[in-house]
C-alpha cells in the first residue's frame, strides 16, 4: 500500500512539474517578447505594422523636398518624401513589399512624386556612408542612377547595422554600369557628407525620429508643402487611403 502512495504521489508531483514547467515557459516567453519590443522602441524604430501616426501636433507638417532625389513626375500633384536609412528593416520591408505598389499605382501614372531624403539612424553604423554613396551615384547618372542605386542597396543589405559591407559599394556601382573607382573617390572624400548630415537636421526638426517616415502633400513650386505623416512600413492600403484623400 505504501509502495501505491509512493507511486501516485511521484505520479502528482510529475503532473505538478508539467503544468508549472508550461506557465514559467510562456512567463518567459512574454518577458522577452516584451523586452523585445522595448528594445526596438530605444532603437527609434517604429512597428512596421502599426496604424499609420498623425504628428501630434494637428496632424501635419510643414516640410521642404530641398533639392533631393525625385522618382517620377517633378510635376505631379502630390508629393511624398520618405526619410531613408538604407540599413533599417522596416526601410527595406517597404520596398520589397509597398514600394512598387505605389509606383505603378500612383508615381508611374505622373499622381505623385516621390523625394528621398536621408535619416540614417546613429546605431546603424554603415547607413550613413551608404546614404552618401547614392548621392555619388546621383553624381554620376543623375536620378535615374540615384534610384537604381537605392533599391540595389536593399537588395544585397541584410539590414540593421552592418548588413551591407563598405567595400560592395563600389561593386554595386560597377555592376550599374557606374564608375566604382570614381563613386569611391567621391565617398573617400565625403563630397556629400553635409548633404546628409543637412537631412538629418531637417528631419529632426519635423519631428522624424524613426524610420521610415513619410510626408505626404499637395505639391508646392517652392518645394515646400504641408504633409500628412506617416510613420513606419505601413501596409500599402495606409498609403492609398492617404494619398486617395489628397488626389481629391
Amino acid at each position: 500500500m505504501a509502495v501505491k502512495k509512493k507511486s501516485l504521489t511521484n505520479r502528482v508531483l510529475i503532473v505538478l512539474l508539467i503544468v508549472a514547467s508550461f506557465f514559467i515557459g510562456a512567463l518567459y516567453t512574454k518577458v522577452q517578447y516584451l523586452e523585445k519590443g522595448t528594445e526596438d522602441t530605444k532603437a527609434g524604430q517604429t512597428s512596421p505594422r502599426t496604424a499609420p501616426q498623425a504628428d501630434p501636433q494637428g496632424g501635419s507638417k510643414e516640410v521642404s523636398t530641398d533639392d533631393d532625389p525625385v522618382l517620377g513626375d517633378k510635376n505631379a500633384p502630390i508629393t511624398m518624401i520618405e526619410f531613408v536609412d538604407y540599413e533599417c528593416p522596416f526601410c527595406k520591408r517597404f520596398v520589397d513589399e509597398t514600394l512598387s505598389q505605389i509606383k505603378s499605382e500612383y508615381i508611374d501614372t505622373g499622381k505623385i512624386k516621390l523625394v528621398m531624403r536621408d535619416l540614417p539612424l546613429s546605431f546603424h553604423q554603415n547607413a550613413h556612408k551608404e546614404s552618401q554613396a547614392a548621392e555619388c551615384a546621383r553624381d554620376q547618372g543623375g536620378d535615374t542612377a540615384y534610384f537604381k542605386y537605392h533599391d540595389e542597396i536593399f537588395k544585397r543589405t541584410t539590414s540593421n547595422g552592418t548588413g551591407l559591407a563598405l567595400d560592395q559599394l563600389s561593386v554595386i556601382a560597377n555592376d550599374l554600369g557606374l564608375n566604382g573607382s570614381a563613386l569611391q573617390g567621391c565617398l573617400d572624400s565625403e563630397k556629400y557628407k553635409v548633404e546628409v548630415d543637412k537631412d538629418l537636421a531637417d528631419a529632426s526638426a519635423y519631428g522624424a525620429t524613426g524610420t521610415p517616415t513619410f510626408f505626404i502633400g499637395k505639391s508646392d513650386s517652392s518645394g515646400k508643402f504641408t504633409g500628412t505623416i506617416v510613420v513606419g512600413a505601413q501596409p500599402y492600403a495606409a498609403f492609398k487611403t492617404i494619398i486617395d484623400e489628397q488626389l481629391k
